[in-house]
């Protein structure tokens, strides 16, 4: 008996416009930031070995924007709960179990805005951007951006590896996502068509699933190959008739050793 696949967790269309709103706020506060931004830097901490602290990945994402956006302590909390929830829903789509029993199924659904060549021409029209800059003006491309960001902002967990057969394919993954900051015409794009794809110049939607797949492909590397904690090592306890470590020249149970106690 065919046994049907369990569906792809993803966000609700509340959870959605609840996560928009927040995100123009914020952009009021910092243009830098945009949905798509936003959901490749949450990608990337769902796809890593750690989930930083909120108190960590929250400026690091938005820098001060957050707490000039939303200064009141129950519009905060409000407001980060989109955040939470669209992040929540990243790490079950990323699950490493669902990963690996159904490897040839893409779970990965990021937000992602799409660019004509229209809409780059009217940014030029109207003055928003130069023609260099809108050649930048592409689908996924802040993403993967948002992702990136994500992974200088905590290099102590995406650690590079050392083993040079292991460096390339990690490299290689990096590589897909950030294909997509590349302009079709440049020739860094070009560069990495030859490389990647010697068939055939991709599509923009090869490149977008390319990434997709790499973001997954991160997040089983992490299983194998998440850092390892630094350890901790212990000064062994003194004997109780020894002279105390602390230098009074009194017996250790007589001195740290009765406070211990």
């Amino acid at each position: 008996m065919h046994i049907p696949s369990a569906p792809i967790p993803d966000s609700s269309e509340a959870e959605l416009h609840a996560l928009d709103t927040i995100c123009e706020r914020l952009a009021g506060f910092n243009d830098e930031l945009s949905f798509e931004s936003i959901d490749g830097f949450l990608t990337a901490l769902a796809a890593g070995p750690q989930l930083p602290a909120v108190e960590d990945w929250l400026p690091a994402m938005c820098g001060d924007a957050f707490e000039r956006a939303f200064a009141d302590p129950e519009d905060h909390a409000q407001a980060l709960r989109p955040l939470q929830a669209r992040l929540d829903v990243l790490r079950r789509q990323l699950d490493p179990e669902a990963l690996l029993e159904r490897a040839e199924e893409l779970r990965l659904l990021p937000l992602l805005a799409e660019y004509t060549d229209a809409d780059r021409q009217r940014a030029v029209d109207d003055g928003v951007m130069t023609a260099e800059e809108a050649t930048f003006l592409q689908s996924g491309a802040l993403w993967a951006q948002g992702f990136l960001d994500a992974m200088e902002a905590f290099p102590e967990i995406w650690v590079e590896p050392t083993d040079e057969a292991t460096a390339v394919d990690f490299g290689i993954l990096v590589d897909q996502i950030a294909a997509l900051l590349l302009p079709p015409d440049s020739d860094a794009a070009r560069t990495h068509a030859a490389l990647y794809w010697p068939t055939g110049e991709p599509t923009r939607d090869d490149l977008l699933s390319e990434a997709c797949w790499a973001v997954q492909d991160l997040r089983l590397y992490w299983v194998d190959h998440a850092p390892r904690p630094a350890t901790r090592r212990v000064a062994p306890t003194p004997g109780r008739n020894d002279p105390c470590p602390c230098g009074s020249g009194k017996k250790y149970k007589k001195c740290c050793g009765a406070a211990q106690r």
